[in-house]
């Protein structure tokens, strides 16, 4: 039995290349110092008392600046390089974000957090176009996988660690945040060489001729139902701490912890349980993604204890995991040759749930109370689940799908 359990991990992570494991290196130290976000709604109503409508104000100046910096990153991807795109983006987050550690007035802060959103976003569809690059379509699912288990791995650290460095001054957050930024960008820059990116980047398979995915419209019916998933998503962003703090009584070093548990299990589960569904229809797996991770979010209101956070926590975890992956993988497929515009576009609306999810978000928590806010939340993730099993047929580009 062991035997066959080693087997499965072993097969999981068979096949990468190189490029692809330094990839998830420089996403592992990028993300080990994630703190600022999951702790910045706290930050800003606790520490520098701004109204919670001032918060969600700043939080959507994150958004704001995501939406351009998203699409930009895909779009410059496909004209300069995905690798420039990411040394630039990471560089350029670690300064900013250590300057905003010194600002207090709302004015100030706003800017800083817009300008983070439009640099730090760019990064992400450079990076799954250089990942969609670096792995076939045989192995593009696993590769976008070991990319995230990487990322979720450093964030295990990134808000536990967070949740202790506030204890001391929340200063620390920005500065940690910052250098693991800049690490990554050096990791970037000195071992992923253009030339070694040119060599090992396979061909693709009978690639489709180039194509807008602005005029594509079944992509954009799939984007328009993974907007209001991500919106969901989102909110573990700024009401979900916010929302654990003020009502389940957990401060923000007992908070840190429940990240982790998503985290591991991201770690353990994520690379294994998509390589055993690996013959399954990738839309089907998605739209019970997207059912699960509502259930996990409507179940939050109902309890108040620690372990009954980390179960809730561990739900909508197991529904990240089915439909995060599958997501870049079907939206590569479906783009062909045109794949860093349509992951452009795709960063673009994960943007605009950064925009919409706190407003909406504190919003709801304000007027409506946690109850509403959580069972809404749920309702809206389990449509856009039944939304995705409608379109199932109609992503079909290659077989898999």
């Amino acid at each position: 039995m062991l035997k066959k359990v080693v087997t499965l991990y072993k097969n999981a992570y068979a096949g990468l290349p190189r490029n692809a494991w330094l990839l998830a290196l420089a996403d592992f130290i990028n993300r080990s110092g994630f703190m600022v976000l999951v702790f910045l709604n706290i930050y800003l109503t606790r520490r520098l008392n701004l109204s919670l409508l001032q918060a969600g104000h700043i939080l959507s100046g994150y958004g704001i600046g995501a939406i351009t910096g998203g699409y930009l990153g895909g779009y410059l991807s496909d004209r300069i390089g995905a690798r420039k795109v990411m040394i630039w983006s990471l560089a350029l987050s670690g300064v900013l974000l250590i300057a905003t550690s010194r600002a207090r007035e709302y004015g100030v802060v706003f800017g800083l957090i817009f300008l983070y959103g439009l640099i730090a976003t760019a990064l992400y569809p450079a990076n799954d176009t250089a990942m969609s690059r670096f792995c076939p379509n045989g192995i593009r699912a696993k590769g976008f996988a070991l990319r995230r288990l990487a990322s979720n791995l450093g964030i295990t650290i990134g808000p536990v660690v967070g949740g202790y460095l506030i204890l001391l001054d929340y200063k620390w957050l920005f500065w940690i945040d910052g250098f693991t930024s800049l690490a990554a960008a050096a990791v970037i820059a000195l071992w992923l060489k253009p030339r070694v990116a040119a060599s090992t980047a396979p061909k693709p398979e009978n690639p489709p001729a180039a194509r807008s995915p602005w005029a594509d419209g079944i992509y954009l019916r799939f984007l328009g139902l993974f907007l209001i998933l991500v919106t969901v998503f989102a909110q573990i962003f700024s009401t979900f701490p916010l929302y654990l703090y003020s009502n389940y009584g957990l401060k923000e070093n007992q908070i840190g912890p429940l990240w982790a548990v998503n985290t591991l299990l991201i770690v353990t589960v994520e690379m294994v349980l998509l390589h055993a569904l690996r013959k399954r229809s990738w839309m089907n797996i998605i739209a019970l993604g997207a059912l699960l991770m509502g259930t996990g979010f409507a179940l939050l209101p109902f309890g108040r204890s620690y372990l009954y956070a980390a179960l809730t926590v561990s739900i909508w975890t197991f529904g990240e995991i089915l439909t995060m992956p599958l997501t870049s993988t079907v939206i590569v497929a479906r783009a062909g040759a045109s794949a860093g515009r349509y992951l452009g576009l795709l960063s673009l609306t994960h943007s605009l749930s950064m925009f919409i999810a706190p407003l909406l978000g504190n919003w709801l928590l304000g007027s409506a109370g946690g109850t509403a806010l959580w069972l809404i939340a749920g309702g809206a993730a389990a449509f856009s689940g039944f939304g995705f099993w409608l379109l199932r047929r109609k992503m079909v580009l290659t077989s898999g799908i």
